[in-house]
Protein backbone atom coordinates (compact mmCIF):
# COMPACT_ATOMS: atom_id res chain seq x y z
CA UNK A 1 0.00 0.00 0.00
CA UNK A 2 1.73 3.36 -1.10
CA UNK A 3 1.84 6.02 1.54
CA UNK A 4 1.13 8.90 -1.07
CA UNK A 5 -1.58 11.03 0.18
CA UNK A 6 -4.39 11.60 -3.07
CA UNK A 7 -6.05 15.01 -2.81
CA UNK A 8 -8.92 16.02 -5.31
CA UNK A 9 -8.87 18.65 -7.26
CA UNK A 10 -10.94 21.88 -5.53
CA UNK A 11 -13.69 22.11 -7.59
CA UNK A 12 -15.43 25.51 -6.63
CA UNK A 13 -11.76 27.43 -6.48
CA UNK A 14 -12.12 30.69 -7.60
CA UNK A 15 -16.13 30.62 -7.76
CA UNK A 16 -16.86 32.11 -3.96
CA UNK A 17 -13.54 31.99 -2.89
CA UNK A 18 -10.22 32.56 -4.72
CA UNK A 19 -8.44 30.28 -6.43
CA UNK A 20 -4.63 31.54 -5.13
CA UNK A 21 -3.61 29.26 -2.12
CA UNK A 22 -2.33 32.51 -0.53
CA UNK A 23 -5.09 34.50 -1.11
CA UNK A 24 -7.13 31.94 0.07
CA UNK A 25 -4.95 31.48 3.58
CA UNK A 26 -4.95 35.41 3.71
CA UNK A 27 -8.49 35.50 3.21
CA UNK A 28 -9.09 32.38 6.36
CA UNK A 29 -6.93 34.42 8.44
CA UNK A 30 -8.72 37.51 8.27
CA UNK A 31 -12.11 35.51 8.91
CA UNK A 32 -10.75 34.02 11.45
CA UNK A 33 -9.20 37.36 12.44
CA UNK A 34 -13.09 38.20 13.04
CA UNK A 35 -13.64 35.83 16.31
CA UNK A 36 -14.14 38.43 19.19
CA UNK A 37 -15.16 35.89 21.59
CA UNK A 38 -11.61 35.66 22.99
CA UNK A 39 -7.44 36.06 22.43
CA UNK A 40 -6.87 32.29 21.72
CA UNK A 41 -6.07 30.57 18.68
CA UNK A 42 -8.95 28.61 17.45
CA UNK A 43 -8.74 24.77 18.18
CA UNK A 44 -11.28 23.53 14.76
CA UNK A 45 -12.61 25.54 12.41
CA UNK A 46 -15.55 24.61 9.56
CA UNK A 47 -14.31 25.86 6.38
CA UNK A 48 -14.32 25.28 2.53
CA UNK A 49 -11.81 22.81 1.02
CA UNK A 50 -8.26 23.66 1.35
CA UNK A 51 -5.24 22.11 0.05
CA UNK A 52 -2.27 24.68 1.55
CA UNK A 53 -1.96 23.04 4.71
CA UNK A 54 -0.11 20.09 6.07
CA UNK A 55 -2.72 17.67 7.73
CA UNK A 56 -3.29 14.40 9.15
CA UNK A 57 -6.38 13.23 6.34
CA UNK A 58 -9.06 11.61 8.52
CA UNK A 59 -11.74 10.37 6.08
CA UNK A 60 -15.19 9.97 8.03
CA UNK A 61 -17.76 8.15 6.34
CA UNK A 62 -21.40 7.73 6.59
CA UNK A 63 -21.93 6.92 10.68
CA UNK A 64 -24.46 6.20 12.94
CA UNK A 65 -25.46 8.81 15.81
CA UNK A 66 -23.75 5.74 18.20
CA UNK A 67 -20.35 5.98 15.82
CA UNK A 68 -20.63 9.94 15.34
CA UNK A 69 -20.46 9.48 19.85
CA UNK A 70 -17.76 6.61 19.84
CA UNK A 71 -15.19 8.61 17.29
CA UNK A 72 -16.16 12.29 18.98
CA UNK A 73 -15.02 10.64 22.32
CA UNK A 74 -12.05 8.83 20.33
CA UNK A 75 -10.65 12.28 19.43
CA UNK A 76 -11.94 14.83 22.02
CA UNK A 77 -8.05 13.89 23.74
CA UNK A 78 -6.44 15.16 20.88
CA UNK A 79 -8.91 18.33 20.27
CA UNK A 80 -8.11 19.16 23.65
CA UNK A 81 -4.41 19.54 23.18
CA UNK A 82 -3.66 23.05 22.08
CA UNK A 83 -1.12 21.75 19.93
CA UNK A 84 -3.70 20.18 17.17
CA UNK A 85 -5.93 21.94 14.90
CA UNK A 86 -8.78 20.34 13.41
CA UNK A 87 -10.25 21.84 9.90
CA UNK A 88 -13.75 20.34 9.11
CA UNK A 89 -14.54 20.50 5.09
CA UNK A 90 -18.04 20.73 4.64
CA UNK A 91 -20.09 22.57 2.15
CA UNK A 92 -23.67 23.17 3.32
CA UNK A 93 -26.88 23.30 1.15
CA UNK A 94 -26.52 21.10 -1.62
CA UNK A 95 -29.53 22.55 -4.00
CA UNK A 96 -31.23 21.64 -7.02
CA UNK A 97 -32.24 18.53 -9.48
CA UNK A 98 -29.09 17.55 -10.02
CA UNK A 99 -28.64 17.28 -6.36
CA UNK A 100 -31.99 15.90 -5.84
CA UNK A 101 -33.14 18.16 -2.96
CA UNK A 102 -35.34 20.62 -3.28
CA UNK A 103 -36.50 21.50 -0.08
CA UNK A 104 -38.42 24.77 -0.55
CA UNK A 105 -40.38 26.66 2.52
CA UNK A 106 -42.52 29.68 0.83
CA UNK A 107 -42.32 31.51 3.98
CA UNK A 108 -39.04 32.70 3.15
CA UNK A 109 -39.66 34.34 -0.22
CA UNK A 110 -37.02 33.21 -2.56
CA UNK A 111 -35.95 29.98 -3.29
CA UNK A 112 -32.38 31.27 -2.47
CA UNK A 113 -33.65 32.27 0.96
CA UNK A 114 -35.12 29.54 1.99
CA UNK A 115 -32.18 27.71 1.50
CA UNK A 116 -29.77 30.61 3.80
CA UNK A 117 -32.57 30.17 6.17
CA UNK A 118 -32.27 26.26 6.07
CA UNK A 119 -28.39 26.70 6.49
CA UNK A 120 -28.55 28.76 9.16
CA UNK A 121 -31.00 26.78 10.87
CA UNK A 122 -28.23 24.17 11.22
CA UNK A 123 -25.65 26.29 11.81
CA UNK A 124 -27.55 27.63 14.83
CA UNK A 125 -27.52 24.28 16.23
CA UNK A 126 -23.34 23.61 15.39
CA UNK A 127 -22.94 27.26 17.27
CA UNK A 128 -24.73 25.43 20.56
CA UNK A 129 -22.40 22.72 20.25
CA UNK A 130 -25.76 20.16 20.63
CA UNK A 131 -24.89 17.28 18.88
CA UNK A 132 -28.52 16.11 19.38
CA UNK A 133 -30.08 18.39 18.21
CA UNK A 134 -28.31 19.08 15.25
CA UNK A 135 -28.74 15.07 14.39
CA UNK A 136 -32.45 15.93 15.10
CA UNK A 137 -32.40 18.71 12.72
CA UNK A 138 -30.86 16.64 9.94
CA UNK A 139 -33.09 13.82 10.36
CA UNK A 140 -36.33 16.54 9.61
CA UNK A 141 -35.37 18.81 6.81
CA UNK A 142 -32.53 15.92 5.23
CA UNK A 143 -30.36 19.42 4.31
CA UNK A 144 -27.56 18.16 2.21
CA UNK A 145 -24.42 19.05 4.45
CA UNK A 146 -21.67 16.87 2.45
CA UNK A 147 -20.10 16.84 6.00
CA UNK A 148 -22.73 16.10 8.53
CA UNK A 149 -20.56 13.38 9.86
CA UNK A 150 -17.56 14.82 10.57
CA UNK A 151 -19.46 17.86 12.35
CA UNK A 152 -21.75 15.31 14.31
CA UNK A 153 -18.04 13.95 15.50
CA UNK A 154 -16.62 17.05 16.49
CA UNK A 155 -20.07 18.36 18.44
CA UNK A 156 -19.50 15.21 20.07
CA UNK A 157 -15.90 15.44 20.95
CA UNK A 158 -16.89 19.01 22.40
CA UNK A 159 -19.47 17.62 24.35
CA UNK A 160 -17.18 14.77 25.82
CA UNK A 161 -14.76 18.01 26.71
CA UNK A 162 -17.77 19.46 28.24
CA UNK A 163 -18.48 16.80 30.34
CA UNK A 164 -14.33 17.74 32.22
CA UNK A 165 -15.36 21.31 32.55
CA UNK A 166 -13.66 23.18 29.12
CA UNK A 167 -15.37 25.91 27.83
CA UNK A 168 -16.20 26.36 24.16
CA UNK A 169 -17.61 28.41 22.04
CA UNK A 170 -17.97 28.22 18.13
CA UNK A 171 -19.10 31.18 15.72
CA UNK A 172 -19.67 31.00 11.98
CA UNK A 173 -17.89 33.79 10.38
CA UNK A 174 -18.78 33.58 6.66
CA UNK A 175 -21.85 32.06 4.48
CA UNK A 176 -22.16 32.43 0.59
CA UNK A 177 -24.17 30.17 -2.14
CA UNK A 178 -22.54 29.34 -4.99
CA UNK A 179 -25.67 30.86 -6.73
CA UNK A 180 -28.53 32.53 -6.14
CA UNK A 181 -31.80 29.71 -6.68
CA UNK A 182 -34.90 31.25 -8.09
CA UNK A 183 -36.71 28.58 -10.25
CA UNK A 184 -36.51 24.30 -10.17
CA UNK A 185 -34.32 25.23 -12.70
CA UNK A 186 -31.39 26.34 -10.73
CA UNK A 187 -28.82 24.57 -8.57
CA UNK A 188 -26.41 25.74 -5.82
CA UNK A 189 -24.30 25.01 -3.13
CA UNK A 190 -23.96 26.79 0.13
CA UNK A 191 -20.60 27.31 2.09
CA UNK A 192 -20.11 28.24 5.66
CA UNK A 193 -16.34 29.02 7.48
CA UNK A 194 -16.60 28.90 11.28
CA UNK A 195 -14.10 28.29 14.46
CA UNK A 196 -14.34 26.90 17.93
CA UNK A 197 -12.36 28.66 20.61
CA UNK A 198 -11.53 27.19 23.72
CA UNK A 199 -11.85 29.97 26.81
Amino acid sequence: MSNRVLCREASHAGSWYTASGPQLSAQLEGWLSQVQSTKRPARAIIAPHKDEFTIVPVLVGALSETKEQEFGKLFSKYLADPCNLFVVSSDFCHWGQRFRYSYYDESQGEIYRSIEHLDKMGMSIIEQLDPVSFSNYLKKYHNTICGRHPIGVLLNAITELQKNGMNMSFSFLNYAQSSQCRNWQDSSVSYAAGALMVH
